[in-house]
């Protein structure tokens, strides 16, 4: 190997050794990042069910609730202390950098990007604050005939309702951004035979150069065990001290 075949840079915000092949792929989404991604898919999908089953399945469209309220807190986070493709300020691009962004897209002469693309990363942010808007003020729900949510102590009857209805409605913003989500990876997939699909699995993608940010050197997996136990422990304390709703309508 020469020295043109490969070399190793360091990531001047946490020190991550990070090694660039000049050709092939590179390990871009942690352990964390993907586990994130498919455990939310699937509570997502497990809320939208439960809640069509009924009533009688209440309890287990809430333990999905509290499922996607953990993710997105977690990724949250992971985007300040993650690794390299994981963090905000890597991929988060401005307005007009944005926008710069999406007129080459349309005239086919958009650049390729080992992480997220900019329009990518904002759709990232929309999902999740979402996601999270809405599984959380499901906690404060109340369909006022037989469910009640467990943080709707906390809250009026008439805020629970209000509460209620954006947790409702919520719902086809978030599924219109993910049919977004779905045809943009299936447009990578025609056009530029990007398999984003199984890199979420595997965690590499195809490097477009050597200038590229390279491998991650770890996946950090023991701080994301620390972060979710910590938020999980905090969520369930929170519930679990929750004061009893009382109907303050008569």
């Amino acid at each position: 190997m020469t020295v043109s075949d490969h070399y190793t840079e360091v990531d001047a915000f946490d020190g991550q050794r990070v090694e660039t092949p000049a050709a092939g792929q590179s390990k871009v989404w942690d352990l964390p990042v993907r586990l994130f991604h498919w455990t939310l898919v699937v509570a997502f999908v497990g809320a939208f069910v439960t809640n069509r089953l009924g009533v009688s399945y209440f309890k287990y469209h809430i333990w999905f609730g509290y499922t996607v309220i953990v993710l997105v807190s977690f990724r949250l986070l992971w985007g300040f202390v993650g690794t390299y493709h994981a963090q905000f300020h890597n991929f988060l691009r401005g307005p007009v950098a944005t926008l710069h962004y999406a007129v080459r897209l349309v005239r086919g002469r958009a650049s390729s990007h080992l992480g997220h693309n900019p329009l990518g990363a904002w759709m990232v942010v929309f999902l999740l604050i979402g996601l999270g808007v809405q599984a959380v003020t499901g906690l404060f729900g109340n369909d006022d005939i037989f469910n009640i949510g467990p943080l709707a102590g906390y809250v009026t009857k008439d805020m629970s309702l209000r509460l209620t209805s954006l947790h409702r409605h919520s719902f086809y913003w978030i599924a219109a951004a993910i049919a977004v989500h779905v045809l943009a990876v299936v447009a990578h997939r025609i056009f530029d035979q990007s398999d984003l699909v199984r890199a979420m699995f595997t965690g590499r993608k195809r490097r477009s150069s050597a200038a590229d940010a390279g491998d991650i050197s770890s996946s950090r997996t023991w701080l994301a065990f620390l972060l979710t136990v910590t938020i999980a422990g905090a969520l369930a304390f929170v519930v679990t001290h929750a004061p009893i709703a009382v109907d303050d309508t008569f």
